[in-house]
């Protein structure tokens, strides 16, 4: 549900829709900083000052207001942004920004004002860092594209290093469209050129925006809507002989069509488009990908969204897109777990089963839908095997018998059995 503010901005967006805005600034009190912070994750890991969410919240009714009258005033300067790395799951390292605590409060709130205005901007076919936008509705939204209107040659598009490529400058001109209330707009650039501490090293970026900063999502969403996602509705799709459609999650997406001859088309000058605004294509990693030849049969698959996604029949026998879990996104989770259930085999075992049924429940949230049911049970039956290895060497004691695991240990605390929780066919 939106508040009183959001509604306020988005009606001033809707009345003035060719006009950039001012005075958006004066939507950010104390107020909404109070509760920007009370939604930010209280486990998160601190910033270049090394404080934590628990120990700013004991102090809050003496910094926000201060926070608030430096952002205001123009004094604030954004702190430098640690940087970590996280594995990407193919033996990758993701670079990861952590801003403060209080500056994390700062992106919030202004995003918080931002994104009412955006959101009468952005096209309904972009389901990344959305209020109301989610994975499976761009899931559904594919579905029913390739199986029900018949778009089955794929743009599978990969951009390398996206959010270490956006222009600043490009990015400066896109919300000049929209927003010229001088005091965000300083407070963005403040972020944008933000110091990055890293191994005891601090760097300025002429580009990018640090992943892992509140902000970023916004401002990604801001330069693909323009660069990508206008462009392909407005410029392109006139032009095309059938029917396409645009599918994006954050820096993910699919550009699908009727006729082979449009995606080839559009795969001729999608490099070049991106290529304009500093952005580029990782070509070993986009591919034109045909589901269907002339006899029917399947003749391609691709990955999205964590699902290879692949043609079959449904029960009365047409052609419809379906989707499985990926091997590297099943593999690394598998992965993962095995770490975990090793590095707590020695918990009580209620306690043990019970963090993870509560791990389970959450990748059944994700990976719970129509056509997975077979990737679902194979991970349910790998997370029992692990259970019983590691359960089985802890101890001086000889290892139990797989009767024993079951009648001793999963008869009285049972794992989560897979389940389909989202269902759209």
């Amino acid at each position: 549900m939106m508040s009183t503010i959001d509604l306020q901005i988005a009606e001033r967006a809707r009345n003035y829709p060719d006009e950039p805005l001012t005075n958006l600034h004066g939507f950010i009190d104390e107020a909404l900083l109070y509760e920007s912070l009370e939604a930010l994750n209280k486990t998160g890991a601190p910033g270049v000052d090394g404080q934590s969410w628990r120990a700013y919240h004991e102090d809050q009714y003496g910094r926000i207001p201060e926070l608030l009258e430096a952002f205001k005033s123009g004094h604030y300067r954004a702190p430098k942004i640690r940087r970590t790395y996280i594995p990407k799951g193919n033996g990758k390292w993701r670079p990861l920004g952590l801003p403060t605590v209080e500056d994390k409060v700062l992106q919030s709130g202004v995003s918080r004002v931002l994104t009412p205005v955006y959101e009468q901007l952005f096209y309904p076919n972009s389901y990344g860092f959305r209020p109301g936008k989610s994975q499976h509705q761009a899931l559904e939204h594919l579905f029913g594209a390739v199986s029900f209107e018949g778009m089955c040659y794929v743009i599978d598009a990969d951009m390398a290093n996206y959010f270490g490529s956006i222009d600043h400058g490009w990015l400066r001109t896109f919300l000049d469209h929209r927003i010229k209330d001088g005091i965000i707009r300083r407070m963005i650039d403040k972020w944008l050129k933000a110091g990055i501490l890293e191994a005891g090293r601090v760097s300025y970026p002429k580009e990018g925006t640090p992943q892992g900063g509140i902000i970023s999502p916004l401002l990604s969403n801001i330069y693909l809507h323009y660069v990508l996602d206008e462009w392909f509705i407005e410029t392109i799709q006139p032009w095309l002989k059938g029917r396409s459609e645009l599918i994006r999650y954050a820096d993910d997406f699919l550009l699908l069509f009727a006729h082979r001859s449009d995606a080839e088309r559009v795969m001729a000058v999608l490099g070049k488009r991106l290529g304009q605004y500093g952005l580029s294509l990782n070509r070993e990693k986009t591919h034109l990908v045909e589901l269907l030849d002339r006899k029917g049969p399947s003749r391609g698959s691709f990955d999205f969204l964590g699902f290879t996604h692949y043609m079959g029949r449904s029960r009365k026998g047409h052609r419809i897109l379906k989707r499985k879990t990926s091997k590297k996104k099943l593999k690394a989770s598998l992965q993962r777990m095995n770490q975990w259930i090793r590095s707590h085999r020695d918990l009580p075992i209620e306690y043990l089963i019970g963090q993870l049924n509560r791990k389970l429940q959450g990748y059944y949230g994700y990976y719970g839908i129509t056509f997975n049911a077979r990737a679902l049970t194979y991970y349910h039956h790998q997370i029992r095997q692990m259970l019983y290895k590691w359960l089985s060497r802890r101890g001086a004691h000889k290892p139990m018998s797989w009767e024993v695991f079951e009648e001793r240990i999963l008869h009285y605390h049972p794992l989560q059995p897979p389940r389909i929780i989202h269902r759209f066919c």
